[in-house]
């Protein structure tokens, strides 16, 4: 028998620090957004870079994890799930939304600068 699966594996930088929300219910959320990218040649063979935005969500102990390790521009790979739900404004208008439950991540550690300019040759006389 086969058997479905919602799993989620993104790769990318987030977009804001953390919000992190109390529920009337005491349980705390966090959200943020994160920026993924895709390289391709268009049909005139230039490179285009296209940016696609992802709703993030954490609950549990990941809520509290999150606000303390990830800040906006780090480098954040994460497994989740897609969660899909709607509601109805106060206008009677319905909203679907599509976001990914985060269930675990981890943040890159930040690389150091390298400077790019090669070292400058120095010329010694061997006496061999």
């Amino acid at each position: 028998m086969e058997k479905s699966v919602n799993k989620v594996e993104l790769s990318g930088f987030a977009g804001m620090n953390p919000e992190v929300k109390t529920l009337q219910s005491g349980v705390k959320m966090a959200r943020l957004s994160m920026a993924t990218d895709e390289n391709y040649k268009n049909k005139a063979g230039e490179w285009v870079k296209e940016t696609s935005w992802h709703n993030i969500i954490m609950w549990d102990k990941v809520d509290k994890e999150a606000e303390e390790k990830i800040h906006k521009g780090d480098f954040v790979e994460l497994l989740g799930k897609i969660v899909n739900r709607n509601y109805t404004d106060a206008n009677g208008n319905k909203h679907y939304i599509t976001e990914i439950r985060a269930i675990s991540f981890d943040v890159a550690e930040k690389q150091p600068i390298i400077n790019s300019q090669p070292e400058p040759e120095v010329n010694v006389d061997l006496p061999f």
